[in-house]
């Protein structure tokens, strides 16, 4: 007799079909696991639970006690901060003299405007470059596909500082916002990314509407991207921090003050402290310089926190999917 065989299918729910595993059984299945839950995946004892809320309470404590301190010294008062020593971590009369100070600022008005220009369009152009080249490259058969990927491997350092301003100046972007915006404009790990989310998707799905007669151009718009918005969202959202958070390319190839965006005015603010006088803000300041800093800090963080929330969801599922079946 032949040894009984065991059932290892997943069990059937009502509806008759597989119940739906996990994320961690299924992101464990890719990566090659055994049949057998591994140790991670078991349920914690008491002691280790404890142990990693501690862990993680002790985290978000390091992060939220600076946020806190910079947003309660931006409320204090002068005498306040020169009472606590520079900073304040519960101001008792809170004021908004230092946002009335830089909201007052045409400059910071103005740098704002430029910083959300850059990001917006920077965000739109790179997302274009990024998923048009993934879906090219994505492809089974492409005429130079190897020297392609070959050349998009060298995108993972840096080029030099020299070469690249004379190559700025030479296409006449000193002084212009292309030159913060296409420098940055494709960025190699995200390109990788998103290629492997691509090469995830059914091929017989997009076989099925070559030989309907659609076109790669509608393959991609009406297939691929509705079913990589999670992608999409994620690999936009680290475009769109990289072009918020920049000041270097600015502080390069930007001589025009009128063009500088919020995080050079920051740190230059930061950097020069009070030399950063009243005139070159382009108003009357009766606010501390200590809370003027940061203002300007709170002012310059709070448009990313309130767009990550928002995408957040995506993270697990647009990186690490895109990342594994790659």
């Amino acid at each position: 007799m032949s040894a009984p065989t065991t059932d290892r299918t997943a069990p059937a729910s009502r509806s008759g079909l597989p119940d739906e595993r996990g994320f961690h059984q299924r992101l464990w299945d890719l990566l090659g696991g055994r049949s057998e839950r591994p140790a991670w995946m078991e349920k914690p004892s008491p002691a280790l639970s404890v142990l990693k809320t501690l862990v993680v309470l002790a985290i978000s404590i390091s992060i939220l006690v600076p946020m806190l301190v910079v947003v309660s010294t931006s409320l204090a008062s002068d005498a306040e901060i020169r009472e606590a020593g520079g900073y304040v971590l519960f101001p008792t009369e809170p004021t908004l003299e230092a946002y009335r100070t830089i909201f007052a600022s045409p400059l910071i008005f103005r740098s704002l405007g430029v910083s959300v220009l850059v990001t917006v369009a920077g965000t739109l152009i790179a997302l274009f470059v990024t998923i048009t080249m993934a879906y090219a490259l994505s492809r089974p058969v492409l005429f130079g596909k190897p020297m392609l990927l070959a050349i998009v491997l060298t995108m993972f350092f840096s080029p030099g500082l020299i070469p690249l301003y004379l190559m700025i100046k030479e296409l006449h972007l000193l002084d212009s916002l292309w030159s913060l915006i296409l420098p940055t404009a494709f960025a190699a790990f995200n390109f990788i990314v998103m290629r492997s989310f691509f090469m995830a998707l059914p091929q017989e799905l997009l076989e099925a509407a070559r030989i309907d007669g659609a076109s790669d151009f509608r393959i991609l718009w009406q297939i691929v991207m509705p079913l990589s918005k999670a992608v999409i969202a994620v690999i936009g959202l680290f475009y769109a921090v990289a072009y918020w958070n920049a000041f270097f390319n600015a502080m390069l190839y930007i001589n025009d003050q009128e063009l500088w965006p919020i995080q050079l005015i920051l740190r230059s603010y930061v950097i020069q402290g009070t030399s950063m006088t009243a005139d070159q803000l382009g108003v009357q300041q009766t606010a501390a310089p200590q809370s003027i800093k940061m203002a300007v800090v709170v002012v310059a963080l709070v448009p990313i926190l309130l767009v990550y929330p928002f995408l957040q969801k995506y993270f697990s599922k647009g990186v690490i999917t895109g990342a594994v079946k790659g």
